[in-house]
């Protein structure tokens, strides 16, 4: 009970100060949102009316007052769940433009981050279990080969095959001019053929820091006089690689795994801008290039709670997979 006591206090000072963070990071920005906008409309050369900036600011609800009025209201607002209206969308507000944009970044980044768990654990197992042969040659170095690839290359180079020497599938976006968002089978099919190539880049390079990971967990696992005393009482090889290899082998990996799940809400900033795709990512790109604070500051808040909520889990997991982690805890 004490471990588990500890985790959530560690996780509540932890939210605090990511929450304080995420209100201080957008102000320490030079410029100020309402001005880039009235530049942009009247054009660069053009000098900048005060007091249309001042009717800009007023419009959007931009906060007033010192730092730590703003604060005070900050978390006023983020107890009731209101986030304002976003600049880069208005009159839209900030909940409604990140609804639009969650169910494609999950869609896409989150079955592609679980295909790519699934597929890095079994491959790096199947290297441990197979270690010094050829099995495990080609999965380690060409993992490591891969994994030297620069992304965004690996991404214009699918685009360019697949979508423009092939036209096998679409070069970006979410879905097609013909259809219109909604639940039918046509918009359906249309929504999953534009993500195949951002789906396929991430599947490429996803897997690698599993396979090297189990890999070498497995590896020294192995090696433990517990695995010895095993093979000494005669229990079979598959055996020992499963129970007293993988099993113990696969706990750093969960961990991790949790984290990467956390993550999800932020989406793929690089994938999403190089296909186009309608997800978080490229949202938050928007966002902190417009300097709208209500968005990035939301955006950067769902991130960090999901990483901290899935970090929470994994210590509690961890907690109940392995007794040895609450008793040095007690100790």
């Amino acid at each position: 009970m004490r471990y588990f006591l500890r985790r959530t206090g560690f996780f509540a000072a932890t939210l605090w100060a990511a929450i304080t963070l995420n209100f201080l990071i957008p102000r320490l920005q030079p410029g100020d949102p309402a001005e880039a906008i009235v530049q942009r409309l009247r054009g660069q050369s053009q000098a900048v009316d005060p007091a249309q900036v001042a009717a800009v600011r007023k419009m959007l609800g931009a906060p007033e007052g010192n730092l730590l009025q703003q604060y005070a209201g900050y978390l006023s607002t983020l107890v009731r769940g209101e986030f304002g209206v976003s600049y880069t969308y208005f009159p839209y507000s900030v909940t409604h433009m990140i609804g639009q944009g969650l169910l494609w970044t999950v869609a896409l980044v989150g079955v592609t981050q679980i295909l790519s768990f699934v597929i890095g654990t079994l491959l790096g197992a199947w290297a441990a279990y197979r270690r010094n042969t050829r099995v495990d040659s080609v999965i380690t170095l060409g993992s490591t080969f891969v994994g030297t690839l620069p992304f965004f290359w690996l991404a214009l180079l699918l685009i360019y095959v697949f979508a423009v020497t092939l036209n096998w599938f679409p070069e970006g976006g979410g879905y097609g001019g013909g259809s219109s968002p909604g639940w039918t089978w046509l918009f359906f099919s249309d929504a999953v053929q534009h993500s195949v190539l951002p789906a396929l880049s991430l599947l490429i390079v996803g897997p690698i820091g599993w396979i090297i990971g189990m890999r070498n967990n497995m590896v020294q696992t192995l090696g433990e006089d517990y695995a010895r005393l095993a093979r000494a009482r005669g229990l079979s090889r598959p055996r020992i690689a499963l129970t007293y290899g993988a099993r113990i082998a696969v706990l750093p990996n969960v961990t991790g795994f949790a984290i990467a799940l956390g993550g999800i809400l932020g989406g793929t900033v690089l994938v999403e801008q190089i296909f186009n795709y309608p997800g978080l990512g490229r949202m938050m790109f928007e966002a902190v290039s417009n300097r709208d604070y209500p968005l990035m500051q939301a955006l950067f808040l769902f991130i960090t709670i999901g990483v901290l909520v899935a970090n929470f889990l994994a210590d509690v997991l961890y907690g109940v997979l392995d007794p040895r982690v609450r008793k040095e805890v007690a100790a």
